[in-house]
């Protein structure tokens, strides 16, 4: 039986936690860390409901919840890696962009 698709809020969700990660520069480790996990990631996902009433001073519950449920499908995690990906590519392409915009602002 094929999964069903992941939604587009799903995706929404992945693509901000995703930049969230890219931007505390916390990528090398995140990745890693999905990488490593992931034949564990059900019971990664049980051990997020049981840590719930503690995260829910740091993030909205929402999120939370459907990121718990994400966190059981191995499509999810491969969809949140490559996003990772893509938003450290964007924050280096941003930076070689304004590196090179200042060098031309010199001359």
């Amino acid at each position: 039986m094929a999964a069903e698709p992941l939604s587009s809020e799903d995706l929404a969700l992945l693509d901000r936690l995703a930049t969230r990660v890219a931007d505390l520069r916390m990528e090398t480790p995140a990745i890693l860390t999905l990488e490593s996990a992931r034949p564990l990631s059900l019971v990664a996902s049980q051990a997020m409901v049981f840590f719930e009433p503690f995260v829910q001073a740091l993030f909205r519950i929402e999120d939370y919840r459907r990121y718990t449920a994400l966190a059981e499908r191995r499509e999810a995690l491969d969809a949140l890696v490559t996003r990772i990906e893509a938003a450290v590519e964007a924050r280096e392409q941003a930076a070689r962009d304004a590196r090179a915009a200042k060098q031309e602002a010199r001359s």
